[in-house]
C-alpha cells in the first residue's frame, strides 16, 4: 500500500509540474520572443534547403550590372545615355516590363551642361555648344517614356533624412477591411529618383527589404508605408503595370493584412503585408550581363516575353543579401524570385491563424504525454512520444510541400520534449537518491571514477575481479629516512611536507586518467585502464611520470625560495617504475571491508623497477611491454635485462629520456646505437670493447643525465674482469 501511495504521489507531482510548465510554454509562444522566433525561422530554412521551388524559366530575366560589365563599361554610376541604351535594347529584345532595382536620385555628372561648367581648357564657343545639348537625364527620361518602365524607390530609416519631393504617378491603393497602415512595415522616408525620370516612368515601386532578426531575408514587403503613404513593392508594381491594372487591392482583418490583389493575381501575405519567398536554387540562367546586352552578344530571344529587372550582383555595390538558400544573393534576385513564384502561383503563406494551430498542437501533444505517463512504462511512453513527434513533423512537411503553407513544428516538439523530460525526472529523482547513498558510503575509500561506476551498477559491489591489460606505476621518495630524521621533533611538519608532495603528484596521475590504488608511507601506487577503459594507457602513464618529475622540480624550487637558500632540507627526489601486462583487477578484501586494487606479476615487476631507479641512476624505469608501446611518443633507451622470478626469459628494462621531439635528436639517435653496441659487448663478456663503447656513450649520455648509469657499468666491468684475472 505504501508503495502504491508513493507511486501515486510521484506521478501526481510530475503531472502538476508538467501542467505548470505547459502553461508557461504556451505563454512564451504567445509572447514569441526573439529566440523562439529564430528557432522557428531556422527550421523553415531547412525546409527550403531540402525542397526548393522548381525554377520556371521564361518568366523573368535580370540584366546584371556585374563585375564584368563594370570593367567593360566603367565604374558605377554609368552615364544615363548607357542606361537609355539598355532600356531601348530590352524593349527591342521583346521585354514586356522593365523594373529598376537601382536608384537615380542625383543628376548625371557626365551630362553636357555639367561638363560645360566643370571641364577646364574649353573655349567659350565649345562651352556654349555643350550647354545647348540635351542632358543625359533627359535622354534617359525619353527612353523611359517610350518604354514600359517601373522605377525603384528606397525606404530610408536614417534619422534626420529629408525626403525628396514627391513626383510622378502614384499607385492607387484600394482597401477591404481596416486601414492597412496599422500593420504594414514602415519607413520614415522614401528616396525617389530625379523628378524628370519619375515623371516619365509608368510606375514606381519600393525595392527595400527588411531582414528577420537573424539578418536573413525570408519575407519581402509587397506593400509598405513610407512618408505616411502606402507604396507597392517593385515586384508588385511591375505586375500591376504588366496587367494594366489601375489599383492594388489590400484585404485586411483585425489580425492584419491577409492578401494583396493585382489584376488576376491574389498574393497571400503575413499580417504585415510580407510574402514568404519560396526560393528556387540560385541560377545564372536568369542573368544577362549588361555589357552583353549593350554589345549585342546575347541570344536574340533571351528577353522575349519576359519581365526584366535591372540590378547588380557586383560585391562592390553592396546589394548582397543573406537568404535561406545562399549566404550572399544579389538583392535583385529577391524581386525576380517573388515575380516568378507569383506568376507560377507558388508563393508560400503563413496566415495569422497558423499560430493557433501551433498552440493547439503543443497543448494536444503535451496533455497526451501528461495523461499517459503514469499508465505506461518508459519504453511505451518513449514510443508514444516518438510517434506523436513523427506525425507532427509529417503534417508540417506535407503542408509545406503540398499546400505551400508554413506550419512550425519546432515549438510543439520542443515543448512536448520538455514535458516528457519533467515526467522522466520524477522517476530519476528516486533512482538518484539510491545512488547518492552509495556515493556517500564509498567516496572515502574508492576513486571518484569507481564510485560513479558503482553508483551506476550497484551489482558490482561484490568480491572478485577480472583480468585486464594494465599499466602499473610505483613511485617512491629517495632518502626519505634521512629527511624524516630532520623532522623528528616536528612530525606535523613532516606530514605537511608529504601532503604538499602527494597533492601535485596525485593530480598529475588523475589528470591523465590514472587511478590511485594506495599511498604507502612515502610511496604511491597507481594504475591505468581500470576501472574505465583507456586505449592509450601506456602513453598516459608515461606522460604522468614526466609530469610528476616536473611537479617535483617546481616543488623543490618553491621550497628553496621558502627557506631562503638554507639547504638544511635536501631537495626531494623520486624514482618511478612503470610496467604493462595482464593483471587481476577488482574488489579485494573481506565481507566487511574491501578495496579496488590490482594483483599479479606485472605489479611486482613495476615495484621492482621503481626500486632499481636508484641503482641505475635514472628517475624512470619501464618494462619492455611499456617501452614498445610508447616508442613513437617517447625517447626510449634500453638499460639492462632482469631475471624475473618464475620466468625463464630475461625481461628487458628501459629508461625514458624525453618526449617525441627527442627521438629525432641526432645525439639521441647516436646514443641509442652506441648504447645498444655497448650492451651487446657487455652481454658477450667482451669487457675491453664494452668499456671502450661506454666511454663513447658517456660523452653523449652526459646531456641526458646518464653519468651514474654508465658509471654502474664501468664498476661492473672492473669487478667482473678482476674476478676473471684472479681465476686465471
Amino acid at each position: 500500500m505504501a508503495s502504491v501511495l508513493n507511486k501515486a504521489r510521484r506521478f501526481g507531482t510530475g503531472r502538476i509540474v508538467g501542467l505548470l510548465l505547459l502553461v508557461n510554454l504556451l505563454a512564451l509562444r504567445i509572447l514569441d520572443p526573439g529566440p523562439v522566433e529564430v528557432v522557428r525561422l531556422k527550421s523553415l530554412d531547412i525546409y527550403q534547403l531540402i525542397y526548393p521551388r522548381a525554377e520556371r524559366q521564361g518568366l523573368v530575366a535580370i540584366v546584371d550590372i556585374d563585375e564584368q560589365s563594370l570593367r567593360a563599361l566603367g565604374q558605377w554610376p554609368w552615364p544615363r545615355t548607357i542606361m537609355a541604351e539598355i532600356v531601348a535594347k530590352i524593349i527591342e529584345g521583346g521585354g514586356t516590363v522593365i523594373g529598376f532595382d537601382v536608384l537615380f536620385p542625383e543628376p548625371d555628372r557626365s551630362s553636357p551642361e555639367i561638363a560645360a561648367e566643370t571641364f577646364q581648357g574649353l573655349d567659350e564657343a565649345t562651352r556654349e555648344k555643350l550647354r545647348h545639348l540635351p542632358s543625359n537625364d533627359t535622354i534617359f527620361a525619353d527612353a523611359i517614356r517610350a518604354s514600359t518602365v517601373v522605377l525603384g524607390h528606397s525606404g530610408y530609416r536614417v534619422s534626420g533624412a529629408v525626403p525628396t519631393a514627391q513626383a510622378g504617378i502614384q499607385t492607387g491603393i484600394a482597401t477591404l477591411g481596416p486601414d492597412p497602415r496599422l500593420f504594414l512595415v514602415g519607413f520614415p522616408h522614401l528616396l525617389r529618383n530625379l523628378a524628370v525620370l519619375d515623371e516619365a516612368a509608368q510606375g514606381h515601386g519600393m525595392f527595400s527589404v527588411a531582414p528577420d532578426r537573424d539578418g536573413v531575408v525570408r519575407r519581402v514587403p509587397v506593400i509598405a508605408v513610407a512618408d505616411g503613404t502606402i507604396v507597392p513593392s517593385l515586384s508588385l508594381e511591375m505586375l500591376r503595370v504588366a496587367t494594366g491594372s489601375n489599383a492594388v487591392l489590400v484585404k485586411t482583418d483585425q489580425s492584419g493584412v491577409r492578401s494583396i490583389g493585382v489584376g488576376a493575381f491574389e498574393i497571400p501575405t503575413d499580417g504585415k503585408g510580407r510574402v514568404w519567398l519560396h526560393y528556387s536554387p540560385p541560377s545564372m540562367a536568369r542573368y544577362i550581363p549588361a555589357v552583353d546586352l549593350v554589345r549585342d552578344r546575347m541570344p536574340a530571344d533571351a528577353l522575349a516575353g519576359k519581365m526584366v529587372l535591372i540590378g547588380s550582383s557586383a560585391a562592390g555595390l553592396l546589394d548582397l543579401k543573406v537568404t535561406p538558400v545562399h549566404p550572399a544573393l544579389p538583392g535583385v534576385e529577391l524581386h525576380a524570385q517573388l515575380l516568378e513564384s507569383t506568376l507560377a502561383g507558388a508563393t508560400l503563406s503563413r496566415p495569422s491563424y497558423t499560430a493557433f494551430i501551433e498552440l493547439a498542437l503543443t497543448t494536444l501533444m503535451s496533455v497526451l504525454l501528461i495523461v499517459q505517463a503514469p499508465k505506461v512504462n518508459a519504453g511505451t511512453l518513449f514510443a508514444l512520444g516518438g510517434a506523436t513527434a513523427a506525425i507532427t513533423l509529417g503534417v508540417s512537411w506535407y503542408c509545406f510541400t503540398g499546400l505551400d503553407l508554413l506550419i512550425d513544428c519546432t515549438f510543439p516538439l520542443l515543448s512536448s520534449f520538455l514535458i516528457y523530460a519533467v515526467l522522466v525526472c520524477t522517476n530519476y529523482v528516486t533512482i538518484s537518491a539510491d545512488r547518492y547513498r552509495i556515493r556517500s558510503a564509498f567516496s572515502q575509500y574508492l576513486s571518484p571514477d569507481l564510485v560513479e561506476q558503482l553508483a551506476q551498477s550497484p551489482e558490482k559491489l561484490t568480491l572478485g575481479g577480472e583480468q585486464r591489460e594494465l599499466t602499473v606505476l610505483f613511485s617512491d621518495v629517495r632518502g626519505f629516512t634521512a629527511i624524516s630524521e630532520l623532522y623528528k621533533d616536528d612530525p606535523q611538519g613532516l606530514t605537511a611536507l608529504i601532503n604538499r608532495l602527494f597533492t601535485p603528484l596525485t593530480q598529475d596521475i588523475m589528470k591523465r586518467r590514472g587511478t590511485i590504488d594506495k599511498y604507502m608511507g612515502d610511496a604511491i601506487m597507481a594504475f591505468w585502464n581500470a576501472p574505465l577503459t583507456d586505449p592509450n594507457h601506456e602513453v598516459n602513464a608515461c606522460e604522468a611520470a614526466f609530469a610528476m618529475l616536473d611537479s617535483l622540480r617546481a616543488l623543490n624550487e618553491q621550497h628553496r625560495r621558502d627557506v631562503g637558500g638554507d639547504q638544511a632540507i635536501p631537495p626531494l627526489r623520486i624514482g618511478i617504475g612503470l610496467n604493462t601486462g595482464r593483471c587481476v583487477v577488482g574488489n579485494f578484501g573481506s565481507d566487511l571491508h574491501f578495496n579496488y586494487s590490482v594483483l599479479g606479476d606485472t605489479v611486482n615487476l613495476a615495484s621492482r623497477l621503481e626500486g632499481l631507479t636508484k641503482q641505475y641512476g635514472v628517475p624512470i624505469l619501464v618494462g619492455e611491454k611499456t617501452a614498445q608501446a610508447v616508442r613513437a611518443h617517447f625517447a626510449v633507451l634500453e638499460v639492462d635485462h632482469l631475471q624475473v622470478r618464475g620466468k625463464l626469459d630475461l625481461e628487458r628494462i628501459f629508461t625514458i629520456l624525453g618526449h617525441a621531439h627527442v627521438i629525432k635528436d641526432p645525439d639521441f639517435v647516436e646514443l641509442v646505437e652506441r648504447n645498444d653496441a655497448m650492451l651487446a659487448a657487455y652481454r658477450a663478456s667482451n669487457w675491453t670493447q664494452a668499456l671502450e663503447r661506454i666511454l663513447l656513450c658517456r660523452a653523449l649520455g652526459m646531456r641526458f643525465g646518464l653519468d651514474d648509469y654508465y658509471e654502474l657499468y664501468i664498476q661492473r666491468i672492473q669487478h667482473r674482469s678482476s674476478i676473471s684475472m684472479t681465476s686465471r
